[in-house]
């Protein structure tokens, strides 16, 4: 069975340039393996990007040898459930792609978080309820 997103629907594509992913397939989908939960599909921005690298978490350099190819702002990537409510709690979180963001993103961070600070609007509004 495949994995919902955090209003129940269809998990949609987060990104794909640069593909983004646990599995590299453009989704946030977590499955058995990604003890990390790279669940959230986050929206970029210099302010997170830049709060992250303070926290430890280096997503800006480039890392070849892990197929990395270093974020910028603007891009779509698949981040960590845990990392993303760190930075929220900051109040440096990065705009979040609801319908690309794995249920599973659930597990660590409130519904009321990821909504305020969704770029997206669900096409049946009773989602958003």
């Amino acid at each position: 069975m495949s994995e919902r997103n955090v209003l129940g629907g269809d998990l949609e594509q987060c990104g794909t340039d640069p593909v983004t992913g646990f599995h590299r397939d453009g989704t946030c989908t977590v499955g058995p393996h990604d003890a990390g939960l790279h669940a959230v599909c986050a929206v970029m921005t210099e302010e997170f990007l830049a709060h992250q690298r303070s926290v430890g978490n280096d997503l800006s350099t480039p890392r070849p040898e892990w197929s990395f190819p270093g974020l910028v702002p603007g891009d779509r990537w698949c981040v960590v459930a845990a990392r993303w409510l760190q930075a929220y709690e900051a109040g440096v979180a990065a705009p979040v792609v609801l319908a690309a963001t794995s249920e599973r993103a659930l597990d660590v961070v409130p519904l009321e978080a990821l909504k305020s600070l969704s770029v997206d609007v669900p096409p049946d509004l009773r989602a958003w309820e």
